[in-house]
């Protein structure tokens, strides 16, 4: 299997081929050396509302299936720990609830609601029983005022990017963001999944694409700030008056931002409005379909559909179109990679060169 290099210096970087995006081995490869390395969003602390209450859920459905069990325990601690039994691989919970304990289904073993192994029927005679791989695998977990996300295995600590997170958005009452259902929903787009990460992480394409956002945003000064596994771009408006009203130690304080715009490596977007957060989680299903999820916290009612933030719908039904003609285009024989633009695309750069990293690590 080949590996992908992107040069560090834009100005003489080509795009990662077209190979790339169609191959269902690199597709698989990616699973295991991008995703299960990956920090993912599983939910806000609504999922568990009450003590001893438990959900099931996987870590990427659909794709990494990963069974795992967001808890809250008697000290109202919140955990999550791997739904397999460590018996026989039997799934211990199969729909949210209360729960003082954890009982297998399949042969009676127990586990008390951390995880630590308790009994197992019809194993007195058992040499060297319990070990420490009886009880349930603990998986790292991060509540950023009661946003969750979780990794099986991550390259990185996520508190890397929620303390960047909090530079530009730590002023806002984050725990009164409420999530609206009737506001979110899935989009199925027939792409590649890194092709719609690509999109979004430029604002090249806005006043080509998107008539109605382009006249809310200030494209002359629309910027984009590069981390070391995120960035953001920041919608300046000189038109719109929804605008967020940072305080005085803001460091955009002064200037007119109707949207900062936040990805997270490899497939997360958490975009804020003045209104609240939409964020957006990129899912693959196979090279040539993703699943889009798109979920809403509102802060202020009152300002949405004004601004930035408005029409999201109709944007992502724009970005939809172009994104599934490029990756059509990517079957050309003719086509091999591109060049990036160094005013504009630094964001779609930086994205390929972390994608080229974790692909070729040999220790994912």
């Amino acid at each position: 299997m080949k590996n992908f290099f992107v040069n560090p210096d834009i100005r003489q970087a080509e795009t990662l081929p077209a190979s790339f995006y169609q191959d269902k081995e690199v597709f698989e490869r990616l699973k295991e050396r991008v995703f299960c390395r990956s920090w993912q969003f599983c939910g806000d602390t609504s999922l568990v509302p009450l003590t001893e209450s438990v959900y099931p859920f996987e870590f990427m459905e659909g794709f990494v299936l990963e069974p795992m069990l967001l808890l809250k325990d008697k000290n109202n601690d919140l955990k999550c720990i791997s739904n397999v039994c460590t018996h026989r691989g039997n799934i211990l919970v199969d729909k949210p609830g209360k729960a003082s304990q954890l009982v297998c289904a399949y042969h009676g073993r127990r586990f008390e609601l951390n995880g630590r192994f308790k009994s197992m029927p019809e194993f007195k005679e058992a040499i060297d029983f319990p070990r420490p791989c009886d009880s349930l695998h603990e998986f790292r977990l991060l509540n950023w005022n009661g946003f969750l996300f979780t990794s099986i295995d991550p390259l990185f600590d996520f508190k890397e990017v929620t303390n960047l997170l909090d530079e530009r958005i730590g002023f806002l009452p984050l725990d009164e963001f409420k999530l609206d259902q009737s506001r979110s929903r899935d989009y199925i787009v027939n792409s590649h999944w890194a092709l719609y990460c690509d999109n979004y992480l430029e604002g090249f394409h806005i006043p080509f694409v998107h008539e109605g956002l382009n006249e809310v945003l200030d494209y002359g000064n629309y910027e984009t700030l590069l981390y070391k596994n995120m960035s953001v771009q920041i919608g300046y408006t000189d038109k719109s008056e929804e605008i967020f009203d940072l305080p005085k130690s803001h460091p955009d304080y002064g200037s007119r931002v109707a949207a900062y715009y936040y990805w997270i490596f490899p497939n997360m977007m958490m975009n804020f409005y003045p209104w609240g957060l939409s964020v957006n989680i990129v899912k693959p299903i196979n090279p040539n379909q993703t699943r889009v999820s798109f979920i809403s916290y509102i802060y202020d009612a009152s300002k949405l559909d004004v601004g930035a933030g408005a029409e999201l719908h109709t944007v992502e039904l724009e970005d939809e179109r172009i994104v599934e003609a490029v990756h059509k285009g990517l079957n050309s024989r003719v086509y091999k990679t591109g060049r990036f633009s160094p005013n504009r695309e630094m964001g779609v750069h930086h994205f390929h060169c972390l994608l080229a990293e974790w692909y070729n690590n040999q220790n994912a």
